[in-house]
Formats: C-alpha cells, structure tokens, sequence
C-alpha cells in the first residue's frame, strides 16, 4: 500500500489515522534530529530527507535528476517504515543500530539493509532514532556515499 502524494502535506493528510500519532511522532523526532543541510521532500513516494542539489549537485546515481537520499520514512501495508541508507553503508553504524536497539524497544528488531519495520507503532524506539539521525551530518554523507555507494 503505497500512499499516493504530490508533497509532504498531502502525504501526511493520507496516513491512516490508526498511524497518524506514531507516524508524525517519528517524522517530528526525525526533524528535531536532523543535521544542518539534509531537507525533507517527497522523495521515491515516501517522505525523504536528503541532501538537496545545492549542497550535492551530482544528485542520486541512480538517477542524477534527484536528491541524494538518506532517510525515509513511509507508511507500508502492514508496518510503518523508516529507511535509513547510513546503516546501510556503514557496517560500524550498522552495528551500533542492532546493539543499542534492545535498550529501547523490547520487540524484535525488524530489518532489511535500510529498512526498519515497525508493526507494533506504539514500540517505536524514538530516542534511538533521534540519535541515529544525529550520528551523521551531510558532509559525513556525502564522503560515505561516494566512497562506498557511488563507484
């Protein structure tokens, strides 16, 4: 179930209401969290925050039209999820994220490469996402991206 939107607002508006507490819960701990140059936007149908082209002009290399990603946040059929692409190509970060995740949340950590499932919205580790989103800045990004991501 992908939520179908033009912005931010009208992605917002769209979010179940059963999620809505949890899913604009996580979106504000993401913003208070995030690091000087990352924006959000709409971005792969999801909200985005990303590094815009004025910071990082070559854009995504998958498609140079677009931001470079760094997190996502979406509503999904069966689970809020939250997308992050630095635990996806920084093992160390990777590592702190698993271990750190049993001192907020006593659910079973639910995860893909980059993506967090939350099914049980109301065990949402919040502060462990805030200092997530901390841990890393643009520039750190950036030099990641392009070490690890872009060749």
């Amino acid at each position: 179930m992908q939520i179908k939107a033009k912005n931010v607002k009208e992605y917002l508006k769209k979010v179940p209401e059963e999620r809505t507490e949890y899913f604009n819960k996580l979106r504000k701990t993401i913003l208070t969290n995030l690091p000087k140059g990352f924006v959000e936007q709409l971005n792969y149908g999801m909200i985005g925050f990303v590094v815009p082209h004025v910071i990082y002009p070559a854009g995504y290399h998958c498609d140079p039209k677009l931001p470079l990603p760094f997190a996502n946040i979406a509503s999904q059929k069966n689970f809020i999820g939250f997308y992050h692409m630095g635990i996806y190509a920084n093992p160390e970060l990777l590592e702190w994220f698993v271990k750190e995740y049993p001192k907020y949340s006593d659910t079973k950590l639910d995860m893909g490469k980059s993506c967090v499932r939350f099914k049980k919205m109301d065990k949402i580790p919040y502060d462990l996402i805030g200092k997530l989103m901390r841990k890393m800045s643009v520039n750190d990004w950036i030099k990641l991206y392009e070490q690890n991501i872009k060749n």
